[in-house]
């Protein structure tokens, strides 16, 4: 298996190589290096037989392949358009940093230096690897693949210190390194695999912080919730509710504990307030985190889009009309997009994949009702995350694709359960085959005992 994945990664190396000079030879250095890092922190925290750097690096293969195919085909424009704006601030930012361009040269420079708004982190991410390796996207998309292929170990890790299960975390983690909806989004350069990742180490580190107060993790979680404001802002403040829910309803209650969860609160909100992310986030709220403006954001993209789902009369500027646009919002974030609504040749091809995500609603459902029943307090954290941000999309967003888009966020996380479902399911089969065992076992030793 080993040798198989080492020669398909020489393989896929050689042809980025030869299909995309010179910057593919570029690229395959950038994945090189922060691949090695990558296996490198897997094999320190873990002492497992390679599965978990086997995952990583399975899951990396494939996005790569798939981000090669989007570059060379020129495919960004159709299914993530996002990058090339990323690409073009980025490039600005480090021209600034390097003194070829001023501040204040245009609006897009301005923009690509601006330190607050919706996903300025990305254009500092981009800005810093081209201020190494010059313009690339290619490489800055590499860049991105391999924090989206490290998604499946860290739920891994998440799902065990939950369940303390090794089956559950490595079918958690399988999902999530090979599911089509995974691939499509953290293979690109784009937000939503760094954000996914930061997501999942958020909820891992919080785990880790309610078994023992440990600075280092309280760095990681500080460094987490930084980065989500900086990419996605909203989802950061939604974290820290959910935090605060995994402290407050934390299994252990002794004066040891409420200690620890105190001082790590306090670390983190020192931490916080020193990288002015409270002054950010007041800015950002006052901007963009009104019900005016989530009225405006819905209609805006059920109208750009033929995939609209927004009803005319819909309102959700006041609290009736949000809780009655709420139940087809979310029905539409879980489920979409619906094959008999299916209107473009984009949604088509997610057919099979949303086939799939219905098959395992039941799967789903199962996970939910044991965890909730018998893992509730360690749960309680991503069950709080999982809720709060789907009532948010559920409001926010207003057209099938940006859906679909949007849910892997919190897929990344439905998934943990449906790996418990699954894993119910088959113990299940287990006892059923083991109890029809035993009594075949007790029906011959009668009629031998009677012979």
């Amino acid at each position: 298996m080993d040798r198989i994945l080492a020669i398909s990664c020489f393989l896929l190396a050689l042809v980025i190589v030869l299909v995309a000079f010179p910057e593919g030879a570029t690229a395959v250095l950038v994945l090189t290096a922060c691949s090695v890092i990558a296996v490198a922190i897997i094999r320190h925290s873990t002492e497992d037989d390679g599965f978990l750097q086997r995952i990583f690096i399975i899951g990396l293969l494939l996005r790569i392949a798939f981000g090669t195919i989007i570059h060379v085909f020129d495919l960004r424009d159709f299914l993530g358009s996002d990058a090339l704006l990323y690409d073009e601030l980025g490039s600005r930012l480090a021209g600034v940093w390097a003194g070829n361009i001023l501040p204040n040269a245009d609006y897009l420079t301005q923009r690509a230096t601006e330190m607050t708004g919706p996903g300025w982190g990305m254009n500092y991410v981009v800005g810093f690897i081209y201020s190494i390796v010059g313009r690339n996207i290619l490489a800055a998309q590499f860049f991105c693949a391999v924090i989206g292929a490290a998604i499946a170990p860290m739920v891994y890790y998440c799902t065990y210190k939950i369940f303390g299960n090794r089956k559950v975390g490595s079918n958690a983690a399988w999902i999530v390194a090979v599911f089509p909806a995974f691939i499509i989004w953290t293979s690109q350069l784009l937000k939503d695999g760094l954000v996914i990742f930061l997501l999942v180490l958020s909820m891992f580190a919080v785990l880790q912080l309610l078994e023992k107060l440990n600075y280092k993790v309280v760095g990681l979680l500080i460094f987490s919730l930084f980065g989500l404001v900086t990419l996605r802002f909203y989802i950061a403040y939604i974290v820290a509710i959910a935090i605060l829910g995994s402290f407050l309803i934390a299994h252990n209650n002794s004066i040891q504990s409420i200690f620890r969860r105190v001082t790590a609160l306090v670390i983190i909100t020192l931490g916080l307030a020193y990288l002015g992310i409270f002054s950010t986030a007041e800015e950002d709220i006052n901007k963009y985190g009104n019900l005016e403006r989530i009225q405006i954001s819905r209609e805006y993209l059920a109208s750009a889009s033929q995939s609209g789902y927004v009803e005319d009369d819909s309102d959700v500027t006041t609290v009736g009309g949000a809780i009655l646009a709420l139940p087809i919002g979310f029905i539409y974030l879980i489920l979409a997009p619906f094959p008999w609504e299916v209107s473009n040749f984009r949604q088509l091809i997610t057919l099979p994949e949303v086939l799939l995500w219905w098959a395992m609603m039941p799967l789903l459902i199962s996970g939910l009702w044991y965890t909730i029943k018998h893992r509730l307090r360690k749960a309680i954290g991503v069950l709080l995350f999982t809720l709060m941000l789907s009532i948010g999309y559920s409001l926010f967003q207003g057209n099938v694709g940006t859906a679909y888009r949007q849910r892997a966020q919190i897929q990344v996380f439905l998934f943990i359960f449906i790996s418990v479902g699954w894993t119910l399911r088959q113990e299940k089969k287990e006892n059923q085959k083991l109890a029809k065992s035993l009594r075949q076992q007790k029906i011959r030793q009668r009629l031998q005992a009677k012979t």
